[in-house]
């Protein structure tokens, strides 16, 4: 008999189920609702909210938009979205992080309190969240995804780093330690570690529980940035790990050779779905 188990810790952070419950709670009382950009790095699960009315619309759109109810996702937004809301009398239902909030809080005083300092920060460039943390300050920000960025960065001048809150800390660190080996005497260097806790310790978490099984099956959306970090954890320490999105993904030749299955997934995948992964294997390994 095959044993399957799901990841307890794996599925939605805190900032993401308070963005769902808020969308939620406004879908059950009106007829529709919009989203700008989607709520959640997973196809399935933006799928399900807008079969109840969540409709997810562009920048674009959002500017065109006018009277309306339009909710920010838990990514965070630059001060334009804002003004954009004002001016076309758009009621604004922020699900902003509160930890992204602090974030965009903590780089806006940096530059306003030293602003000859490069403000450096740690993260995917184009990312929704990054997107917002540039906007504090006018998008004067340098973004590093990773050592080959570095050489955007004057050494001869202060620098601020930050992170993205998803990122990965062994990267954050070693990007550090980079910095620190150019850094020309006598500059002033400061860095400050803001990647959200409940992201980074789902790594030594899904570490341990990829390690108990002979396949692990990691479920998350294809935009997810924490899902790459996570997934690669994963393959880090079981090679037998497949990413998959839904479960038309699932190779199940592949799976019924496996005598132990672990599912486990991003902090942007639902239990649902991993639920349904979970059903589907099971069926198909006991045919």
């Amino acid at each position: 008999m095959t044993i399957i188990e799901i990841d307890k810790q794996s599925g939605f952070c805190n900032g993401v189920v308070r963005a769902i419950d808020k969308a939620e709670q406004e879908l059950a009382t009106s007829s529709g609702l919009y989203c700008l950009g989607d709520i959640v790095h997973n196809s399935q699960e933006v799928e399900r909210l807008r079969r109840i009315g969540l409709q997810t619309i562009d920048n674009k759109q959002f500017r065109e938009l006018k009277d309306v109810k339009v909710l920010l996702r838990a990514h965070g937004e630059p001060p334009e979205t804002y003004k954009i809301a004002e001016q076309n009398r758009i009621t604004v239902i922020d699900a902003s992080c509160r930890v992204v909030l602090a974030l965009q809080q903590k780089i806006k005083n940096a530059h306003e309190n030293f602003p000859n300092a490069q403000i450096v920060i740690f993260g995917k460039s184009g990312h929704a969240e990054v997107l917002g943390l540039e906007g504090q300050i006018n998008y004067n920000a340098i973004i590093v995804e990773n050592e080959d960025d570095l050489d955007k960065i004057d050494f001869s001048r202060q620098i601020f780093l930050f992170s993205q809150t998803t990122m990965s800390l062994d990267g954050f660190e070693k990007i550090v330690a980079e910095i620190q080996k150019r850094l020309q005497k006598g500059v002033n260097f400061r860095y400050y570690d803001t990647i959200c806790r409940q992201v980074a310790n789902r790594i030594p978490e899904i570490r341990k529980f990829a390690q108990k099984f002979d396949l692990v099956i990691f479920v998350g959306g294809q935009k997810s940035s924490n899902g790459k970090v996570l997934f690669d954890v994963c393959r880090s320490v079981n090679k037998n790990t497949l990413f998959v999105s839904s479960v038309e993904d699932i190779d199940f030749e592949q799976i019924k050779q496996a005598k132990s299955i672990g599912i486990c997934g991003a902090t942007s995948t639902p239990v649902w779905l991993m639920e349904k992964v979970k059903s589907a294997i099971a069926s198909a390994v006991e045919c």
